[in-house]
């Protein structure tokens, strides 16, 4: 049985080593958009954010909280997604991902897009901790319109 199975693994790797840059990077981001509307994700990160909003504060002034904060929130983000990712595909190339998600960035637009930009840019992600501290504070009705992620095609 594991000679069927490195067959169909040599298989997958050949296919994805074949797709071009756009067909793997689309791959990529279907599976993040199952990632992130994954009960597991959404858990994991309103948990997170549960447990820092208060220390965030509206005004221009970065404390050094937030940056501790902030490296926390981005290795825990990280990991869950490529881990997740590595248990869909069995060849995920991060590196490759990172090229391609850094050479279309002025054209990509869209939720999955905004919650990338939280690991990357530290204002993005300040400003998502002060969103949700607002909602939790009253301040909005309804935040889940501006968190959730969801898939581009119907199944």
């Amino acid at each position: 049985m594991s000679g069927h199975r490195q067959i169909n693994m040599d298989f997958e790797e050949n296919l994805v080593k074949r797709q071009n840059s756009t067909e793997y990077f689309d791959t990529v981001i279907g599976h993040i958009e199952d990632i992130v509307i994954g009960e597991d994700f959404q858990a994991m990160v309103n948990h997170f954010m549960d447990c820092c909003y208060h220390l965030f504060e509206q005004g221009e002034e970065n404390k050094i909280v937030y940056t501790e904060v902030y490296q926390k929130y981005t290795s825990l983000v990280e990991t869950f997604i490529v881990e997740s990712l590595n248990d869909k595909m069995s060849f995920f190339d991060m590196d490759r991902f990172a090229l391609e998600l850094e050479t279309k960035k002025s054209q990509l637009d869209g939720e999955i897009f905004e919650l990338l930009s939280t690991l990357t840019d530290f204002l993005a992600f300040k400003d998502m901790v002060l969103d949700y501290k607002a909602y939790k504070e009253g301040l909005y009705d309804d935040l889940s319109k501006d968190f959730s992620v969801t898939g581009l095609q119907q199944k």
